[in-house]
């Protein structure tokens, strides 16, 4: 197992109520000319969770910060209007990212729980502050 230190948690910066899961993101990654998606983990809006890149790889997901992290991504994170940052989690999502949070962490129990804005400040992404809801 490679060593994680970090669970940086993402949006698929995507308008409130639009469904998206692993293979949409994988087709997005694939056509930016990345070998796989660059999440480990998508919860879409129903709250199912799918799996993206193996854990065992490093991820796409943060400049400078792959090598050690595992990334997970929600569907939503814009308003409808399609550019505004906005929490747009369903309760499904909420509570599917929890637990998720919850298995990640007891499989690396040193990992910190950040949002990509705490290791990028130019980005919203993912529209609310994880550290303070996971930390």
């Amino acid at each position: 197992m490679r060593p994680v230190d970090t669970i940086v948690i993402h949006c698929s910066a995507t308008p409130a109520g639009r469904d998206v899961g692993a293979e949409d993101i994988r087709r997005w990654h694939r056509a930016q000319g990345w070998r796989d998606i660059g999440y480990h983990w998508v919860v879409r809006l129903d709250g199912t969770v799918e799996p993206g890149r193996d854990e065992s790889q490093p991820g796409a997901h943060v400049a400078g910060h792959n090598e050690r992290s595992i990334g997970v991504c929600y569907a939503g994170g814009v308003s409808a209007d399609g550019h505004t940052p906005a929490d747009t989690r369903t309760e499904a999502q909420k509570a599917s990212l929890r637990a998720l949070v919850a298995r990640l962490r007891s499989r690396y129990p040193a990992a910190r729980v950040v949002g990509h804005r705490d290791l990028d400040p130019s980005k919203a992404c993912p529209s609310f502050d994880a550290k303070k809801e996971y930390g």
